[in-house]
C-alpha cells in the first residue's frame, strides 16, 4: 500500500482488524497481527491482556491491549469462542511480534466454529485495498465527498 508491498502468507485466513488466523486443529486458531499492522504500530514494547485462558469470549471483545513506538491500542477478539492459549513469550518479550511476526509472535488461540468472519488471503488484500483508497481520501480532507 503506497510506496510499501503488501506481503502475507497465503496459508491463512485473515480479519479486518489486521490479524492473521491460522487453523491449528478442527476447532482451534492462532492470532497474530499482521505484517501491515505491525509496520503500522512500529516496534511494539508492551502487550497485556486482560483475559486469562478458558475464558468464553465474544466477538469484538476487549481483551487486551498493545503499546508501541506509534500508538497504544486495544486488542478486540476477532471471533466468538473460547480463549485457549496465550503467547507467554510476546508477554515477556513484545519485541518478538516486531521480528517474527508470522511465526514465533502469534498472539493467542481462540477455539471456535464461528469463523464465517474470516478473510481469504484474496478478501484480505481487497480490504486492504479499500482501506487504502479511504485513508488516501481522509489525508486528503475528502473523506465527506
Amino acid at each position: 500500500m503506497g510506496e510499501f508491498t503488501a506481503e502475507f502468507p497465503g496459508d491463512r485466513m485473515y480479519v479486518s482488524n489486521h490479524m492473521w488466523a491460522l487453523q491449528t486443529t478442527d476447532d482451534r486458531w492462532r492470532f497474530g497481527l499482521t505484517g501491515y499492522a505491525v509496520r503500522l504500530l512500529q516496534d511494539v514494547y508492551f502487550l497485556e491482556w486482560t483475559l486469562e485462558p478458558a475464558t468464553p469470549i465474544a466477538s469484538r471483545q476487549l481483551m487486551g491491549a498493545i503499546e508501541s513506538k506509534k500508538a497504544e491500542s486495544d486488542l478486540y477478539a476477532p471471533i466468538a469462542g473460547v480463549l485457549v492459549a496465550i503467547n507467554e513469550t510476546c508477554l515477556t518479550d513484545p519485541s518478538v511480534i516486531n521480528a517474527d511476526t508470522y511465526g514465533e509472535g502469534w498472539l493467542f488461540e481462540i477455539e471456535s466454529q464461528d469463523v464465517g468472519s474470516l478473510l481469504s488471503p484474496d478478501g484480505y488484500l481487497t480490504h486492504l485495498a479499500d482501506a487504502w483508497e479511504v485513508a488516501q481520501r481522509t489525508i486528503k480532507g475528502q473523506a465527506n465527498h
